[in-house]
């Protein structure tokens, strides 16, 4: 009499594949840990992108044996939002500069108008836009107050800066490095800061700008644009200087 097949039960069918998933993430553990001490022991791009590639592969093979339960791989996650993230910044940067630029050429304009090029200038820098006024245009030699006969200079330059978007404006006074030392300042520091100071005095008069949007600084001799060797490099630091800064410092709170 032939003996009957004894039937495996569920359960123990169950139990035979179970070890499958552990085995898997075991494994995964292991190429994972390989693949960093390799890549540990020298890095560089083509190292970095061989672990790279592991990982995701890992990661897929892992998707596979749960049965595509495990989430997104985590790099191609960040290359998502980074690609979005580079977009957004490229645009706004774009919109941005194209302010400035405009901007700028209303200040070019009004330069050329009053034959100004001599003593004022405007360029476009990492920070934002400068205006760059020379001293001889506002003060005499080793005074802070701005000549009467120049304020309107200042008004001029006030007109300018009344801006549809507003944008934090940073004024900041220059000086040669001849020193200094009268009844009024004792060093070139102390003069470059008034002379900051006054002029935004100045540029706040027409009450059109927003006193909480400047800030003034005072250099004094330690941020030439030119030797001081010679007298053209010296009048080329003697100098004030109107800084329009990106709205994104503004959004910042820089």
């Amino acid at each position: 009499m032939s003996r009957r097949r004894k039937k495996k039960s569920r359960f123990e069918d169950h139990m035979s594949e179970s070890w499958l998933l552990p085995y898997s993430d075991l494994l995964t553990l292991l190429l994972a840990l390989f693949i960093v001490l390799y890549a540990m022991s020298s890095v560089d791009s083509n190292k970095f992108n061989e672990l790279s590639d592991a990982f995701n592969m890992a990661f897929e093979g892992e998707t596979e044996a749960g049965k595509n339960n495990s989430p997104m791989p985590a790099e191609s996650l960040t290359d998502t939002l980074r690609d979005k993230g580079d977009e957004k910044e490229e645009d706004y940067t774009d919109a941005e500069i194209g302010e400035l630029s405009y901007i700028q050429q209303k200040m070019n304009t009004y330069i050329a108008k009053n034959e100004l090029a001599e003593k004022l200038d405007t360029s476009l820098t990492d920070e934002g836009l400068l205006l760059t006024i020379r001293d001889h245009v506002l003060f005499d030699s080793g005074v802070a107050e701005v000549r009467e006969r120049d304020e309107y200079v200042a008004r001029e330059i006030a007109s300018l800066l009344v801006m549809e978007a507003p944008r934090n404006i940073m004024v900041s006074g220059h000086t040669d490095n001849v020193a200094i030392r009268n009844a009024d300042y004792e060093s070139n520091w102390e003069l470059s800061v008034m002379r900051a100071v006054n002029f935004t005095k100045l540029l706040q008069e027409s009450g059109k700008l927003d006193p909480a949007l400047f800030s003034v600084k005072g250099l004094g001799d330690y941020k030439p644009v030119a030797k001081n060797e010679t007298d053209a490099g010296k009048a080329r630091n003697r100098r004030v200087e109107i800084l329009i800064l990106p709205q994104t410092s503004l959004v910042e709170g820089r």
